[in-house]
């Protein structure tokens, strides 16, 4: 049986389409069209645009994780877990637990590039549940609004590959698009900020428009989707205007709809990367980071091997300071 994999969005949708597929998280032909769309409405009650910029200084916060996830399993299955809090980067997990019923034989790994933890469960027929938490202290570095575009040449060379196209983010297909709509804007933060305005108004918010298999140029096309393909078409401009960007999935307050987990990406910007939301569904400043990846095929909360169905899940945070 091939894998199934179940990332972040409103509806988790298993598809045997791929060896890795990402439900929730997460196609091409045709040319790609500039034409205006009509404006997009608010896919919450609040929209947050406040976040942390100099001259302020950083913010140091702390969050309460507490997330259930809910299986019933109908024969022998593996399952590959993306739910622990990363540590590093600008995140400190001060204490966590992690409670599997039945007991299962596990195993925890962390990315040897970024960091990101996975969790290996084998489990037999039956009912699993795990139940994942920790208290998260977050520093918000303040963003610098004069940040600058970083030429091509200057970049590490461990962040090169963040410009290529793959396979959610197809940035070669949509370079003239993002040139029409953005290439003639002054480079850095206030083009990036252009990026998510346009995305923000242009693509509808809703829930059961896409699936597993929907990339960056089926939400341009369609003009909607849900938090995985706002951030997808996010990085698929930057990467288009040479502009290093990738997908980050985390927890999240959400005001509507119910506790889901989010992703948004980052542009590398003034020599750091920096986070953006254009859902604007939640305060940015109060994502806190489980994964990093190029697209959502990496950043996967849960990927299946094996007949298993989730009833249920609850990622949850509060924030404590």
């Amino acid at each position: 049986m091939s894998a199934v994999t179940t990332a972040p969005a409103a509806a988790a949708v298993p598809t045997p389409a791929a060896q890795a597929t990402a439900t929730g998280l997460l196609r091409p032909d045709g040319p790609a069209t500039t034409a205006p769309a009509p404006a997009a409405s608010s896919p919450g009650p609040v929209v947050y645009t406040q976040r942390t910029t100099l001259p302020d200084a950083p913010r140091i916060q702390t969050f309460d994780i507490d997330c259930t996830l809910r299986y019933e399993v109908a024969g022998t299955t593996d399952f590959v877990f993306q739910i622990h809090a990363q540590p590093g980067m600008d995140q400190v997990v001060l204490q966590e637990t992690m409670q599997v019923s039945p007991p299962l034989p596990q195993h925890v790994f962390a990315d040897p590039g970024i960091g990101h933890r996975f969790l290996r469960l084998h489990a037999e027929a039956g009912p699993v549940t795990l139940r994942y938490q920790a208290r998260v202290q977050r520093t918000v570095l303040p963003l610098d609004l004069q940040a600058e575009e970083v030429a091509i040449a200057d970049l590490p060379d461990n962040l090169l590959h963040n410009l290529n196209p793959t396979r959610y983010c197809e940035s070669d297909e949509l370079g003239l698009a993002a040139q029409h709509l953005f290439g003639q804007l002054p480079r850095g933060v206030q083009r990036v900020e252009a990026i998510v305005d346009w995305i923000h108004q242009n693509i509808q918010y809703q829930v059961g428009t896409s699936n597993a298999l929907t990339t960056a140029r089926d939400v341009y096309e369609s003009r909607t989707g849900v938090c995985r393909d706002f951030a997808h078409l996010g990085v698929t401009f930057c990467r288009a205007l040479n502009i290093p960007a990738r997908l980050v999935v985390g927890y999240a307050r959400f005001d509507d709809p119910p506790p889901d987990f989010h992703a948004v990406f980052e542009a590398y910007l003034g020599g750091r990367w920096v986070l953006f939301d254009a859902t604007r569904m939640v305060p940015i400043d109060d994502v806190v980071r489980i994964a990093t990846g190029r697209d959502a095929k990496d950043v996967a909360f849960a990927t299946i091997f094996g007949p298993a169905t989730m009833l249920s899940m609850a990622p949850l945070i509060t924030r404590v300071d």
